[in-house]
């Protein structure tokens, strides 16, 4: 479905952000895309809808296709046509728009009576923020605003959803409820979603396959049974040594592992 091959990205002609990253997506799978902040796992999200430009960044190498159709030769909102949607991480609302406003921007590439329809199935699969309906979507908490922000990328029936960061800032019950809906997307609707998280217990519980960045290269993948059963993984990502017990970052900055994984 989704294939990105050698992917390089600079910004400002300067700072290499993404090096020779290769990911495969399938249909009606969830990939998780691992690492910490820096790591390149946004970039690689910008990369496929085409927004680098904002911040004078630029593919200068590999390729992405969706489908087979190379996504560098088109513009976002061609891309969105297509079938692929992005939340951006922060949620990124029309904070003086209502909810209902906010859904409805998500729709509009498809006609009036589908997007009433999409409207009332998002209201059903987020039932808690359908009461607000008609509220200002800067006054709602920040569950209810990434509710908001994956009901508007589903308006526009997506193939492809690409999340990123879902669960950041958000109180544990909320980020339950949210990652049992986008298992439940895949499940009864074939979705197909690349999750970008910085929570690899998380993500790796609702992935089917996932791939680990570390300045701005692939450095490990497998699948979620194995990465968490990954020596490498229980100290970078869980923070869990031999024994488990667990350990800061910065204990274990120097560890072997760490010339093997970044050289």
């Amino acid at each position: 479905m989704l294939s990105i091959t050698n992917l390089q990205v600079f910004y400002d002609h300067a700072v290499q952000a993404v090096r020779d990253v290769s990911i495969e997506v399938g249909e009606g799978r969830i990939v998780a895309l691992l690492g910490s902040n820096g790591a390149g796992k946004s970039t690689v999200l910008k990369s496929i809808c085409g927004v680098l430009y904002p911040e004078e960044g630029e593919i200068t190498g590999g390729g992405i296709t969706y489908y087979g159709h190379p996504l560098q030769q088109s513009a976002p909102h061609e891309i969105v046509r297509m079938g692929v949607v992005q939340v951006p991480e922060g949620r990124r609302l029309f904070d003086t728009l209502t909810v209902e406003e906010n859904l409805l921007m998500g729709g509009y590439v498809r006609p009036a009576r589908e997007a009433a329809d999409s409207m009332a199935r998002i209201f059903a699969m987020f039932p808690g923020i359908e009461a607000h309906r008609h509220r200002v979507s800067g006054y709602l908490s920040g569950g209810q605003q990434q509710m908001v922000a994956i009901g508007r990328a589903l308006m526009g029936k997506p193939k492809l959803l690409l999340l990123d960061e879902p669960s950041l800032g958000l109180a544990p019950q909320i980020i339950t409820e949210i990652f049992q809906t986008i298992r439940r997307l895949r499940d009864e609707h074939g979705l197909t979603v690349l999750l970008v998280e910085q929570n690899a217990r998380l993500a790796l519980s609702l992935a089917d396959y996932g791939y680990i960045m570390e300045r701005g290269r692939i450095v490990l993948d497998d699948t979620p049974r194995r990465l968490l059963a990954n020596d490498d993984v229980k100290e970078f990502y869980l923070g869990v040594q031999d024994g488990g017990k667990r350990r800061s970052m910065r204990e274990i900055k120097h560890y072997k592992r760490r010339k093997r994984w970044l050289s």
